[in-house]
């Protein structure tokens, strides 16, 4: 075995070419903790300048600063956003057969980045398939982004908003507080109603999972209930919610209606990993807000809980906003990089040990994120995302 004072083992961590990516996937924070592991980490220079980490930062705690080539020389590549998202990424041609690759890869909305991966012989780990187990907690990387994602959500919808979000008592007069509906509460959730919360605003709430009230109350919120047999009565915020069928979603329209046109702000968090987003909002049930009001749309990227959401635009109904965010942790890179490298080095004490992989077939974590080993696409659902007879790379 490897002496982990002397790594014999290459993390790579190459620059996010993605449009906007301003994360990085190590920070200088767990190079300490990654060299007890035996593991030598080569930077691409620049990587971690949006982020606010220099070269010279990360040489300090051990690092090396090399070229792209350098990086994607390593044993295990490490992204935020493997190959960018893109199947025909010129990035590939720099992987090889052997080779690890960890990162956030959207394995069911691009699948084919997966096969492509795996076509260059390289193993694959989709960090977005960590199960939600005890033990995996500190290498949850939906979690840790979807607070950010959370946090940033509010304070769009109060620059966008022509009111102040606290209760004010002035010389001039008393200020009513902003109004603000948070749909969904799971971890963006949350976090999006604590943020509104610390900024004044008087919260409502609302989740299929009824199981959530107790955590929307602790953060000062109302939660809204409904008359309403959802069938998912067990999980927590760190349960994901299951996707209902349209009979369902037209009933739960119904009853949210009066709550969403009484709110100055609306915040949608509803996802369903590897579904379409599920529509909550209709146009209808915006234009029936007083104009000047905000709706921020979380699930933008996955077609929106919103009706009128365009992903990555601000649109006008009726004079209501409706903003439709994308990568939002990268908008806060300092921070989500932080958390990132936290998940990230957690997840690889479980690959190397003592500077050498020793990946354990057997752990839960481990199969369960694997998407692509020794050119083929193992993970079923991607298989099926990708259609019969795509599951072999070629």
């Amino acid at each position: 075995m490897a002496d982990s004072e002397n790594p014999t083992l290459t993390i790579g961590v190459p620059s996010e070419s993605l449009d906007g990516e301003r994360r990085v996937g190590i920070t200088p924070a767990v190079l300490p903790s990654l060299t007890k592991q035996g593991l030598n980490v080569v930077i691409e220079s620049g990587a971690g300048v949006d982020a606010g980490f220099s070269d010279e930062a990360y040489e300090a705690r051990g690092a090396t600063i090399g070229s792209r080539d350098d990086a994607f020389a390593a044993d295990i590549l490490v992204q935020v956003r493997v190959m960018s998202g893109d199947a025909a990424s010129p990035d590939l041609a720099k992987l090889r057969t052997g080779q690890v690759v960890v990162g956030m890869v959207a394995p069911f909305a691009q699948p084919e980045v997966v096969k492509a991966v795996a076509g260059k012989g390289a193993s694959l780990f989709a960090l977005e398939l960590v199960p939600r187990i005890t033990r995996a907690q500190s290498m949850d990387v939906l979690s840790s982004q979807a607070n950010v994602a959370g946090y940033k959500s509010v304070l769009l919808a109060a620059a966008a908003l022509p009111k102040m979000f606290p209760l004010l008592t002035t010389a001039a007069g008393t200020l009513a507080p902003a109004k603000v509906f948070i749909m969904g509460a799971g971890v963006a959730g949350l976090s999006a109603i604590a943020t509104a919360r610390r900024l004044g605003a008087v919260v409502q709430a609302y989740d299929v999972r009824p199981a959530v009230k107790e955590e929307v109350q602790s953060l000062g919120a109302r939660f809204v209930e409904l008359e309403l047999e959802t069938g998912q009565e067990g999980g927590g915020s760190g349960a994901y919610a299951q996707e209902m069928n349209e009979e369902m979603l037209r009933k739960q329209r119904e009853l949210m209606a009066k709550t969403v046109a009484a709110s100055d702000v609306v915040i949608t968090t509803a996802l369903v990993q590897g579904k379409q987003a599920p529509t909550l909002v209709t146009a209808e049930m915006v234009r029936a807000m007083t104009p000047g009001s905000v709706v921020v749309d979380l699930a933008a990227e996955q077609g929106g809980n919103c009706e009128a959401t365009e992903a990555g635009r601000t649109v006008d109904v009726d004079g209501v906003q409706v903003i439709g965010p994308v990568n939002l942790p990268a908008t806060i890179p300092h921070h989500s990089s932080l958390m990132y490298a936290k998940n990230v080095t957690s997840f690889l004490g479980l690959l190397a040990k003592g500077g050498e992989l020793a990946v354990d077939s057997e752990d839960e974590v481990i199969t369960g994120s694997l998407v692509a080993k020794g050119g083929e696409v193992v993970n079923e659902r991607v298989r099926e995302a990708l259609g019969a007879g795509e599951g072999v790379a070629t």
